[in-house]
């Protein structure tokens, strides 16, 4: 089913909101000091065009420590993102979200949509996997979380 859903997400779209990830992203690594975030809109950019079956999900849940982008230096790159990038992408996903959802049949790519605009908004910090490693990385993030919490006790 994941297949032919990104199939039908590809063909129907996705490959127009994933060009302007890429576009994006391109114009981040022409300005040099965007590099970080052209990596990162590369990397949506990709999931823009194949979102089922994956999902994005913060490195810290993954990797269950921080790293650059997931502190404070990863804020602030996405407060700059927000302003210069962000809100752009998250507009055009926004757009094509309404234009699915009025066709009914588009339901499901709308709710992709809406996912992908949120991630717009602030992508710096996450990373995309499956939907099962992100499940089992989720489990184990609240599985650590609660050993910290009865070591302090």
């Amino acid at each position: 089913m994941r297949v032919i859903g990104n199939f039908l997400w590809f063909i129907l779209g996705g490959i127009i909101m994933g060009l302007a990830w890429w576009m994006f992203g391109l114009v981040a690594f022409i300005t040099i000091i965007g590099i970080p975030w052209g990596r990162a809109c590369f990397v949506m950019g990709k999931f823009s065009f194949f979102p089922f079956g994956q999902e994005a999900i913060s490195r810290r849940e993954l990797k269950l420590e921080d790293d650059i982008g997931t502190g404070t230096l990863g804020f602030l790159g996405n407060i700059l993102w927000f302003i210069f990038a962000g809100v752009w992408l998250a507009i055009g996903h926004l757009t094509s979200a309404i234009v699915c959802a009025i066709t009914i049949i588009g339901i499901p790519f709308a709710i992709q949509h809406l996912k992908l605009a949120g991630i717009a908004l602030a992508p710096i910090g996450k990373t995309v996997v499956s939907k099962e490693i992100a499940a089992a990385a989720r489990a184990n993030h609240a599985q650590s979380v609660v050993d910290d919490i009865r070591s302090d006790k």
